[in-house]
């Protein structure tokens, strides 16, 4: 079953509530609104300029500082 937009939209605003803060998490969405932002186009030069020994390096930091951990209760 295909996730609504609302529900993608509820889930987003919590993660960036819970990570940044409600002032910071509104501070990004507005930015995001008024720059017209393209993230496929910043995803691309972020990639671009990286090697990849460099994205290795940072996704193993990530998973190190941040391990998965099943949320088993969902399915």
């Amino acid at each position: 079953m295909a996730t609504s937009t609302v529900e993608i939209l509820n889930r987003g605003m919590k993660c960036l509530t819970e990570q940044m803060g409600i002032v910071e998490a509104e501070h990004f969405v507005s930015t995001i609104i008024r720059e017209k932002f393209d993230y496929t186009k910043w995803q691309r030069e972020y990639f671009d300029a990286k090697t990849p020994e460099e994205i290795s390096a940072e996704a193993s930091n990530f998973e190190r500082l941040q391990p998965f951990v099943s949320d088993a209760s969902r399915l």
